[in-house]
């Protein structure tokens, strides 16, 4: 006779372990609960005691509701990355990502170390292997000159970026130049679709930067910014075409 005592209670527990998100113990809730522990009959059925209020069942539970969510793991767009191009022999220059522009003070000062940088922001510069547009700096003759070969970069060659524990394989596309004279300039180098300023880029690209000095110079341009910059920059442009875990 106790069954048909316990049938309602135990049905009780099992909603309270179902609104509180799997919190409570399954165990405690499916145990059937007496009035004070009096002895039930048939006739006259013990009746709920008063200390549990009838709507028990249905209130939520407090404390242990929610658990801390886990830190996510770091993205590649704020991680060290290392950039290699075989064809010009360049093997693992570490790009720095900064919150800024291309060629910005912060970012001449990262390039002055002999390393690449990579600016990101609200003015754009998407992460390794991310849709958009992934922006890398470096000098071409001073602090060792890591990209002085990069004009020779042509198309249909790949370019390699390791981050995250990822490799993103980028095949060249396109050359541009850019004239630091020329916001519009600027603006088409830094756009998510390079080239294109406004529009909605649907793939992950990548921009390789270094200054066009020689070039300059040997065309009479001596103009230079407060940075020591002369006016154009020669950019590589390039498309991913593969992603595949770091070995």
């Amino acid at each position: 006779m106790t069954v048909l005592r316990a049938v309602p209670l135990a049905l009780a527990g099992v909603l309270v372990t179902v609104l509180t998100g799997c919190t409570a113990d399954a165990s405690a809730s499916a145990e059937p609960r007496t009035a004070g522990g009096a002895q039930a009959t048939v006739e006259r059925p013990a009746a709920p005691s008063p200390s549990v209020p009838a709507t028990t069942p249905t209130e939520p539970a407090t404390g242990t509701a929610s658990a801390t969510p886990a830190p996510e793991p770091p993205r590649p767009r704020t991680e060290t990355a290392l950039l290699s191009i075989p064809s010009i022999g360049l093997k693992e220059l570490k790009v720095v990502p900064y919150e800024g522009t291309t060629d910005d003070w912060p970012g001449t000062r990262i390039q002055n170390r002999g390393v690449g940088a990579s600016p990101y922001g609200e003015n754009g510069g998407a992460g390794p292997g991310e849709v958009g547009n992934y922006l890398v700096t470096a000098h071409r003759l001073s602090a060792g000159g890591p990209l002085r070969d990069l004009p020779s970069l042509g198309e249909g060659e790949s370019v390699f970026v390791r981050a995250g524990g990822r490799v993103y394989e980028y095949e060249i596309t396109e050359t541009r130049t850019t004239s630091f004279r020329s916001e519009r300039s600027l603006a088409e180098q830094r756009a998510a679709v390079p080239g294109r300023p406004g529009e909605r880029p649907v793939e992950a690209m990548i921009t390789i930067s270094t200054c066009a000095t020689p070039e300059d110079n040997a065309a009479g341009n001596f103009w230079r910014d407060d940075r020591g910059n002369p006016e154009h920059r020669i950019d590589k442009v390039g498309v991913l075409r593969k992603a595949e875990p770091a070995r």
